[in-house]
């Protein structure tokens, strides 16, 4: 009999579980050993993780890894399917380092701290399942088991609008979940045969009108988790009233969910509706980075501008999911990696600032940089991160996106010129709207009531200092030598891009978009009398 592998996936996914199922029978009132015990389960399942993809996970094949099937309601056809790749692998390690840290943050959590630390852990199994997910209806239940905690965490730690907040971040992520219920399901009964494996139905033959309505669909309940304008008001609410930690999370790990269900569903799945779809995806991104920059400028709420902040940044997501090129899908990994890193240092740090000053408006800060000159230094260096500076990962996956767009030869030039010079103007306004509110927060005008109380403001403590130091240090590497994370998914990233590059010239000829003047696809046939016109024209462009 062949050797029986050990189930890594399964193990990753289900430990936090299967841990957090124990929490009501550790005997702890005042939460200090649930606290230990839920970090120590963290920790144990980013080792298990890290170990597994560095032993057992080839970075130089594109195909799916650590494959395992098994029947779970086969009446249904539901079967436990999970695997890992390119796409899913480095988000993966992403979840498990940001979501243990935010454990670590909430070490003083002190209501409920049971139910606290297993949601922590419940959410946390999810997460992981979303992104190993290869059954279309293992990914919708696990997507929608996310949810449950996240809305939980926000309505019972939350601030003084936690149920608004919580209620609003809930009816929108479950309303655009129907979508995937929708979509998924008609793929997976479309044609002869009746599948739910995710790979099976990206072999079906779907007709074009087909791909356009479940492309739409997929993009709406996508839309809504990175967020796509304008389906993005639900995080600013989401995040002014999340404690620190589930901030941490939310803008670490959950948007990224949304950019890798674009990647994974819309363009490996649909890759002719994608061709249809690109130009709209680049017009939003750009939407998305001057829309959430300019937004940013009008919050006083600490975290709130720091939401707006993500909003814009991941509008350079959708850019280079509709670039084209390898270079620009490499770039939009990229810049969900280092976003996940920076955002989550930025909230983690503005969640320190709270408890001290016991406020998040920004105004009724100052002068803080005296009294705590490492948070002051922390804050600085997460946001020059967050506005791109040259040596930090920001920089790299921003330039990477620009670099893909531009290099693109699926667009005019008139059309790269004008989105590229829009998108920059987003750049322009990032340091702006980050460099005043570090200016207002530690060297404004000093507040008289926080100034009653000086001994307060006590500066960054060690665990504090610990937990940002593992986000800025990858932050830099990566800045420093980018290949520490591309080499995980580039392989990938490149099959992807060459297998959506197949369909540009089969759209063109179906529908000769050429005409419109807005996308120039490139041809591989110039000799083909029937799309010489194009290729020409295409030329001209």
């Amino acid at each position: 009999m062949p050797p029986i592998e050990f189930p890594w996936l399964t193990t990753i996914i289900l430990l936090p579980l299967v841990a957090a199922l124990a929490i009501p029978a550790i005997p702890d009132k005042s939460g200090k050993t649930v606290r230990w015990y839920a970090l120590g389960v963290g920790l144990t399942d980013l080792a298990l993780s890290v170990w597994a993809f560095w032993t057992h996970y080839d970075w130089q094949n594109s195909t799916l890894q650590l494959a395992e099937s098994y029947s779970w309601v086969p009446q249904l056809g539901l079967n436990w399917s999970v695997a890992v790749d390119g796409l899913s692998m480095p988000l993966i390690v992403l979840t498990g380092l940001v979501t243990t840290l935010a454990t670590f943050a909430a070490w003083n959590v002190s209501n409920k701290p049971r139910l606290f630390y297993f949601l922590m852990l419940a959410m946390y199994s999810a997460q992981i399942g979303v992104f190993a997910a290869q059954d279309m209806l293992l990914f919708f239940l696990i997507w929608e088991l996310e949810l449950v905690p996240v809305y939980l965490l926000i309505s019972i730690w939350g601030g003084p609008k936690r149920q608004y907040a919580a209620t609003k971040f809930i009816l929108y992520t479950a309303l655009g979940s129907i979508f995937i219920l929708v979509a998924g399901l008609a793929m997976a009964f479309y044609g002869d045969t009746v599948t739910f494996d995710m790979a099976a139905i990206g072999q079906k033959n779907f007709p074009v009108a087909f791909q356009l309505l479940a492309y739409a669909g997929f993009l709406i309940a996508f839309g809504v988790k990175l967020p796509i304008f304008p389906l993005h008001t639900w995080l600013p609410d989401a995040h002014g009233e999340a404690s620190a930690p589930v901030s941490m999370i939310l803008a670490g790990v959950l948007l990224k969910m949304g950019g890798y269900g674009l990647i994974r569903m819309n363009i490996e799945m649909l890759p002719e509706a994608h061709v249809h779809f690109a130009p709209v995806l680049v017009v939003l991104g750009v939407v998305n980075i001057v829309y959430g920059a300019l937004t940013a400028f009008a919050q006083d709420n600490l975290k709130r501008r720091l939401a707006c902040s993500s909003i814009s940044h991941m509008g350079f997501v959708l850019i280079g999911i509709a670039s084209y090129t390898e270079l620009g899908l490499s770039g939009a990994m990229l810049q969900m990696i280092s976003h996940g890193l920076i955002a989550a240092a930025l909230f983690f740090l503005a969640g320190v600032a709270y408890e001290r000053t016991h406020t998040l408006a920004i105004e009724k800060m100052g002068g803080m940089a005296k009294y705590m000159p490492k948070v002051f230094a922390l804050f600085t260096a997460g946001s020059m991160a967050s506005l791109a500076l040259p040596g930090m990962s920001g920089f790299v996956s921003e330039l990477t996106v620009f670099l893909g767009l531009s290099t693109s030869d699926a667009y005019t030039s008139s059309f790269k010129v004008v989105m590229i010079v829009l998108a920059a103007v987003g750049l322009i306004l990032t340091p702006i709207y980050l460099l005043s509110m570090l200016r207002e927060v530690f060297s404004g005008a000093e507040n008289p009531k926080l100034m009653a109380d000086p001994w307060e403001l006590v500066d960054a403590k060690p665990r504090e200092i610990f937990i940002t130091a593992c986000l800025l240090l990858p932050i830099i590497g990566i800045g420093l030598y980018p290949k520490l994370a591309t080499q995980t998914y580039d392989v990938k990233t490149t099959a992807v891009a060459a297998e959506v590059r197949q369909a540009l010239p089969l759209v063109a000829q179906q529908r000769q978009i050429m005409h419109s003047g807005f996308i120039a696809p490139k041809l591989p046939a110039p000799e083909t009398p029937a799309l010489l016109g194009v290729t020409e024209l295409g030329k001209g462009a």
